[in-house]
């Protein structure tokens, strides 16, 4: 990779992005969100483990099994949004290693241990659900992660039996300015960063 992205782009991306709260009533298509799957899935993990799993909500009916669980802010722009995903993480990830990790196969038996696999899928999960946020702002559709829920509830309602466990819900579609709050200060480089 020897060329950086223009500023049109990172802006989109990074610099002017926003977490939106309110929604316009455009849809977004399964097409469209295949497409935002299929950009994220690049993103790099450790080992290629590749944990995340995600749970497009887009009907009424879903949206409306999520809503009661999630906290009484984040209840409404849930319900408005036109796709909420519940990003979760695979406790058996490693089940799948002697495909994504072909030249190590054995690698599946590097995490038998259940807090082992619990902490390497919720820190790769974690970076795949950002590399989807990322992926959905690169194909321009806005982002509204949230973390107002009952996780417990959450994984019952939608994961009941499955080794899936819930991360955090963040809303996609077309944003709106409604309810978008002033843009908040980030830290500056000598404060959150060192160099040695």
């Amino acid at each position: 990779m020897s060329d950086r992205l223009p500023d049109d782009a990172l802006d989109q991306i990074f610099r002017t992005a926003r977490t939106r709260n309110g929604w316009t009533p455009q849809g977004v298509s399964e097409a469209l969100l295949r497409e935002v799957y299929d950009l994220a899935k690049w993103g790099p993990t450790s080992g290629n483990c590749c944990p995340a799993r995600f749970l497009f909500l887009t009907s009424e009916a879903a949206k409306a099994r999520l809503a009661p669980h999630m906290s009484s802010g984040n209840r409404p722009k849930t319900l408005a949004a036109p796709v909420n995903v519940i990003l979760a993480y695979d406790l058996k990830f490693a089940e799948k290693l002697p495909y994504l990790f072909p030249h190590r196969p054995e690698a599946k038996d590097w995490f038998n241990d259940p807090a082992v696999a619990k902490e390497t899928a919720f820190r790769n999960g974690s970076l795949q659900a950002a590399y989807l946020m990322l992926a959905a702002r690169s194909l321009g559709l806005d982002c509204g992660p949230m973390s107002g829920f009952n996780v417990a509830a959450v994984n019952a309602e939608f994961f009941a039996g499955a080794t899936w466990e819930t991360n955090f819900v963040c809303n996609i579609g077309y944003g709106s300015d409604e309810g978008l709050f002033r843009r908040n200060p980030r830290l500056a480089f000598e404060e959150a960063c060192q160099v040695l």
